[in-house]
């Protein structure tokens, strides 16, 4: 395996379909990647998104370094499912200085472990069905995002509530403390909305505040 000598920006270890998914996204978004596995089909398979794809049969901390994981500013454990080696390699990461170490978890003990050691920890099947829980229970709510401190990003349809009404005349602010990020309509995101727009049939409305204040703006709807 050689050294790589350029800038990288992601690393991921783990190409399975969280892995996988993460690094295409990644690298269709213009990011340098690093990705990693045991698994050369899977290797070959991502290499036409980055020229940087290695086969790795153990995740030493020197294999590690030969490939370049310490160059780079992120890396992304993606091994939930072995938990000895999740945890082993998490620890090589971290003691190769990588600043921000994020690591897959499927339980909460692996997941205090992780921590332990320095890696942000994920759950993403829990997180998963935290979406989807939060769809199924409302008839507006698209998707969501959970930020820190009770604050999520969610995308909202508009109802027949609201279309037609200017956004000062349903004081989204004033009344449910929430901010309007973006409107996404016919395939189109507007992300510059004045108080004068006028939610049209099939807008959907992209905001960030807090949980309940979602909650009851959904209620309203």
């Amino acid at each position: 395996m050689r050294k790589i000598k350029t800038d990288v920006s992601y690393g991921i270890i783990g190409l399975g379909r969280f892995g996988q998914a993460l690094a295409v996204t990644l690298a269709d978004a213009g990011k340098e990647v690093v990705a990693v596995d045991n698994n050369e089909s899977k290797v070959k398979e991502i290499r036409q998104y980055t020229e940087h794809a290695y086969v790795a049969d153990e995740l030493t901390k020197e294999v590690l370094e030969e490939i370049g994981i310490q160059n780079c500013d992120t890396v992304v454990v993606c091994i939930g499912e072995k938990i000895d080696t999740s945890i082993l390699t998490t620890l090589n990461v971290v003691n190769l200085g990588v600043p921000n170490v994020i690591a897959k978890a499927i339980s909460r003990d692996q997941g205090m472990v992780l921590e332990k050691i320095g890696a942000e920890v994920v759950y993403p099947e829990r997180d998963m069905a935290l979406r989807l829980g939060k769809r199924l229970l409302t008839g507006c709510l698209l998707d969501y995002l959970p930020l820190e401190n009770g604050v999520e990003i969610t995308e909202i349809k508009a109802t027949d509530k609201i279309v037609g009404k200017s956004v000062a005349e349903v004081e989204l602010r004033k009344r449910y403390g929430l901010n309007i990020i973006a409107i996404e309509h016919e395939n189109r995101t507007e992300t510059e909305i004045g108080p004068d727009y006028r939610f049209q049939k099939n807008d959907i409305i992209v905001v960030i505040g807090k949980d309940e204040n979602v909650e009851k703006f959904e209620a309203y709807l």
